[in-house]
């Protein structure tokens, strides 16, 4: 049974302040990403926007100072891909702390062929899992040292109906595009609840929690030009869609609750209130599957082998 009446209200359109407080955000320049740092911008923090395009992240940061007057934003050359590039960007952020970090960006690939990173790893499993374990370990020391610093790992609700094979990480044998998005997703999560389980045993005063979004269509997205442009014809179209998933922009509020909200705590899942697919952010029993320590264990210890990086010790 999930605590409900210990729980206080919670206003996706009226977000606690956060002055002086520092939250990056992976992917912050499109999609869930960039409506997460833009609610994010309206509460006083500086957001700093992870993306490896970066005149894609300058369009985003001219968005959000335009929707939101006085915004503090600004952008850092990120590349999950390439995990040798991770070790510059604790040195471009130019913060002694870091309050939160949501690890948002993704890549979903819907074709074959396989393809890899610059480091030989599956692209997706890549990127979307070791890029954001590795970068979980370089900011250690910057979140360790704000007072009561976040993890906010994003994954999805196509994690739900997958399963990992710990054999197969890398989809060497039996590459299929969408279950490998949703297994690299759900190593995501799977390694969110461990990192809390770790910093619990360490006294650590960081707390990792696990979001998803739902269903979340750019269909029913609104308008962001020139990061997003929705036309007329594409909102009337998915008019029925709404009834069961909603836009990228509701998509963001559970990560931004797990931000922000105190009661928020580490090694908890927050989804949309209605079936998982929309609405409000609630917090979710842990799925089934998620709470296999075992496997998060073996994940673990494969990651830190494929990263030469141990994101549950602050020290190395």
């Amino acid at each position: 049974m999930l605590p409900t009446s210990s729980v206080p209200s919670w206003d996706v359109h009226r977000l606690p302040r956060a002055e002086g407080s520092v939250f990056l955000v992976t992917g912050g320049n499109a999609g869930i990403g960039y409506f997460v740092a833009e609610q994010l911008s309206a509460t006083g923090a500086t957001l700093v926007l992870g993306s490896r395009d970066p005149a894609r992240a300058e369009a985003a940061m001219a968005s959000i100072r335009s929707r939101v007057p006085g915004a503090q934003v600004r952008a850092v050359r990120l590349d999950l891909a390439d995990l040798s590039s991770l070790s510059t960007v604790v040195e471009n952020l130019e913060v002694n702390a870091l309050d939160a970090v949501v690890h948002n960006a993704g890549v979903a690939l819907d074709d074959p062929p396989r393809r890899e990173t610059a480091d030989g790893h599956e692209l997706m499993f890549g990127t979307n899992h070791l890029g954001h374990f590795a970068l979980t370990g370089r900011l250690m020391p910057l979140l360790s040292a704000a007072p009561a610093a976040r993890v906010v790992t994003v994954g999805s609700f196509a994690a739900k109906s997958e399963r990992l094979d710990l054999d197969d990480l890398q989809s060497l044998r039996d590459y299929d595009a969408k279950r490998t998005y949703g297994r690299s997703k759900l190593a995501q999560m799977h390694v969110g609840l461990e990192l809390d389980r770790r910093l619990r045993s360490l006294g650590s005063s960081v707390e990792s929690v696990v979001v998803h979004p739902g269903g979340a269509l750019d269909s029913l997205t609104p308008s962001r030009p020139p990061v997003h442009a929705r036309s007329v014809r594409a909102r009337l179209g998915a008019a029925p869609a709404a009834l069961l998933v909603q836009g990228k922009h509701a998509g963001a509020w559970s990560a931004v609750r797990a931000v922000l909200d105190p009661a928020v705590r580490g090694g908890q899942l927050w989804g949309p209130r209605l079936f998982g697919l929309r609405g409000t952010p609630r917090q979710e029993a842990v799925w089934s599957h998620l709470t296999d320590t075992a496997t998060a264990a073996r994940l673990w210890d494969a990651s830190c082998d494929l990263t030469d990086v141990d994101p549950g010790n602050p020290c190395s």
